[in-house]
């Protein structure tokens, strides 16, 4: 899977399955940092001394590790849970520029450790986070927790379209806390009608560059 820059110079893989690329091409960190991190750990961070983060889609481990970092940042506790079925390899864990990026080159050997922890095991990273990587796909996942926040970050809908129908949303409605929420970068309409009817309350809210909106919802 080739890896090119996106437009804040921070990398994106491209998968050779859907022939998108894993974050926006308007911006890596800055997509990831304004969907998932303003919008949805400071969203949320009440829950700051225990909370627990569903992630769909590990991916290139971007927004595992941004929110390791803002978790120390802030003092936050973050059980974190992470769905993916396809790795990238450690070669191409290694060749992505984010600890760089994110002004932390000391913590490179972090980044590549979020890719080297073996699956289906929770770990300890800090007194922060914690960390469960799971190989099972959406559809056959049925959550044994209840999280505060989930990270909706699968490839589009016209590339995963399986990924973006009516029951998953109601079943991940089930697997929220009262109160708890969905963030992602997706604010197509059919797709919020589809939030609503599994459950959700939506809301669009400024999307990051590239797009004019993203959607948040809750239970």
């Amino acid at each position: 899977m080739p890896i090119i820059e996106s437009a804040d110079g921070s990398h994106t893989i491209v998968s050779e399955v859907y022939g998108v690329p894993y974050h926006s091409r308007h911006g890596a960190i800055t997509e990831s940092g304004h969907v998932f991190i303003q919008m949805g750990l400071h969203w949320k961070s009440q829950w700051k001394d225990g909370m627990s983060v569903l992630e769909v889609g590990f991916g290139t481990g971007l927004n595992v590790f941004m929110s390791w970092l803002e978790a120390e940042k802030q003092g936050w506790k973050l059980q974190y849970q992470s769905l993916e079925t396809d790795p990238i390899s450690l070669e191409q864990a290694a060749a992505l520029n984010y600890p760089a990026m994110l002004q932390v080159d000391d913590r490179a050997a972090a980044f590549l450790l979020l890719h080297e922890l073996p699956w289906n095991q929770s770990q300890i990273l800090s007194d922060h986070m914690t960390l469960e990587k799971t190989t099972i796909p959406l559809q056959q996942f049925v959550p044994d927790r209840k999280y505060d926040v989930i990270f909706f970050d699968a490839f589009a809908p016209q590339s995963q379209p399986e990924l973006w129908e009516e029951p998953i949303f109601a079943k991940l409605a089930q697997a929220l806390h009262p109160g708890g929420g969905l963030v992602t970068y997706c604010a197509q309409g059919e797709f919020r009608r589809r939030l609503r009817r599994a459950g959700f309350i939506t809301e669009r809210l400024p999307g990051p560059p590239g797009k004019r909106e993203m959607t948040r919802a809750w239970v």
